[in-house]
């Protein structure tokens, strides 16, 4: 489905405690390996051997449980030292490994809407959605690496022949409603992690009937395990898969603007499409309208946050248009100026070593309300440390956990007579997270665990990133005095 901007699903950062229910029994959050760890002394299966001639790091491991790790692609015969020559150009080799357990079946959630565009920031820009409304027949492609010249192979030939084994097609549709989208294999037994506006044809549909294809043709069916439309994240599981090959993950939280990424998906229903550039800007906070998240509620809390207007998802030709969406969420992304169009929402945006950096997500347009025109170098992925975290709680549980500050928040540079940028805190909830933490009425928080805010969206998307129960230090300005706090997040309705 076309890669759509999901605003917050709630966008001021607060619906007050008492609005919430009692907390479910998952309060901590999962922690993501670091990139450069040595592999679980408990994993049964040893780490893939780097590439040769690649740097030996070998990614943090993607695990549910102990005895069942996955995560780490299975070695393959097929890629060649980066600069290197190929000796073959067919697809890597299959190897069986341990599965991973069953996840439970979660309540499936509708997400926001199918294909292309939304309505621009200031009348200059527009986010749609990646998942594309093409006819599976046009989900066919190449199923390896092409190469005519083995003498001039560079490393952007090997991160492709690394990451496509682990990039699937889906195709999604319910009545007569289609898409095609993207996705990134978890585990060898077929767990596989994309959008929700993906499976949910952006919110049309919570029992699609899926369809998902490998990189070398083979064709699955698929369930939903759980679906998170707070941060637009799902993990399905094809059925009957086996010998499939895991993506690596890297740990995003260390990128910096300028590293090399690539993009591999399914732009168009045009499957393993290979795509480059750089890591344009970290920590970005965007807002998409979204047919999956929680309707809010109460006039507060119905507010545009920061004054942004909520991206919204365009249509393709022929798709049914889902009900218009009633909230929006804030999401903190990568942003790439790898060549990003609808079809490689679920997608992976990975790094110079073919490490899982992001799952990309949503694409801006120029001068208009539709993203049909395609990419403009300016494409959104959701960090793998976020992705991460999130898949292995659907796959554990059937659905994911997300913070909560427990206070309503406006744009700081709003406010009259303001003198600084931030999230301004403007009504704290009794008993909630905040209120512990000692933040005031009229607080300024102007960094969450060291990123800088300059609106209530960037405090927004930034909480949401963490699983309930996560620590963070907040720095605040009081009387136009710095301070910080250690908050404890709440956690939010789904």
């Amino acid at each position: 489905m076309s890669d759509q901007n999901f605003p917050d699903d709630r966008t001021p950062d607060a619906r007050s405690d008492a609005e919430q229910p009692a907390d479910h029994a998952r309060t901590s959050p999962v922690s993501a390996p670091d990139a450069a760890a040595t592999p679980r002394a408990d994993a049964t299966i040893p780490p893939r051997p780097p590439l040769p001639g690649a740097p030996a790091d070998p990614g943090p491991a993607f695990h549910t449980q102990p005895t069942q790790p996955y995560g780490q692609p299975a070695p393959h015969s097929g890629a060649p030292a980066f600069g290197q020559p190929f000796a073959t150009t067919a697809a890597p080799e299959s190897h069986d490994r341990s599965k991973v357990g069953g996840g439970k079946i979660a309540a499936i959630l509708v997400a926001a809407a199918l294909v292309g565009g939304a309505a621009g920031v200031g009348g200059a820009a527009a986010v749609g959605s990646s998942f594309v409304a093409a006819p599976a027949s046009q989900s066919s492609g190449p199923s390896s690496i092409t190469v005519n010249n083995p003498d001039s192979v560079n490393a952007t030939t090997a991160i492709a022949t690394k990451v496509l084994p682990s990039v699937v097609t889906i195709s999604a549709s319910s009545g007569t409603s289609g898409g095609t989208g993207s996705g990134v294999i978890l585990s060898e037994d077929g767990y596989v992690l994309t959008n929700t506006h993906v499976v949910t044809l952006d919110g049309a549909t919570g029992d699609p009937k899926l369809s998902v294809t490998t990189s070398d043709g083979r064709v699955y069916a698929a369930t939903i395990v759980g679906t998170d439309p707070t941060y637009d994240l799902a993990v399905i599981k094809l059925t009957d898969a086996s010998g499939l090959t895991p993506i690596e993950f890297a740990d995003s939280s260390k990128l910096n603007v300028g590293d090399q990424t690539v993009a591999v998906g399914a732009p168009l229903g045009l499957s393993n499409t290979v795509t480059t550039g750089i890591v344009s800007a970290l920590n970005r906070s965007i807002q998409i309208a979204s047919s999956a998240a929680p309707e809010s509620e109460g006039g507060s809390q119905q507010e545009t946050p920061g004054g942004r207007t909520p991206f919204e998802f365009d249509f393709g030709q022929g798709q049914q248009t889902p009900s218009q969406p009633k909230s929006s969420i804030a999401i903190s992304v990568i942003q790439t100026d790898a060549a990003i169009n609808p079809g490689n929402s679920g997608g992976a945006l990975v790094d110079g070593k073919g490490r899982l950096i992001g799952i990309n997500v949503a694409i801006a347009s120029a001068g208009g309300a539709s993203t049909e025109a395609g990419s403009i170098g300016v494409g959104f992925a959701i960090p793998s440390t976020v992705a991460e975290r999130v898949a292995n709680e659907i796959i554990d549980n059937g659905s994911a956990t997300h913070g909560l500050l427990g206070a309503t928040v406006g744009d700081a540079a709003a406010a009259p007579g303001a003198t600084r940028a931030g999230a301004l805190i403007n009504e704290v909830s009794s008993g909630g997270a905040a209120a512990s933490a000692g933040l005031r009425n009229g607080d300024i928080v102007t960094e969450f665990n060291g990123i800088a805010i300059t609106d209530q969206v960037d405090l927004t998307a930034q909480v949401r990133a963490l699983a309930a129960g996560s620590e963070a230090e907040l720095t605040y300005v009081r009387d136009g005095r710095e301070q910080t706090a250690t908050v404890t997040l709440g956690q939010l309705q789904q």
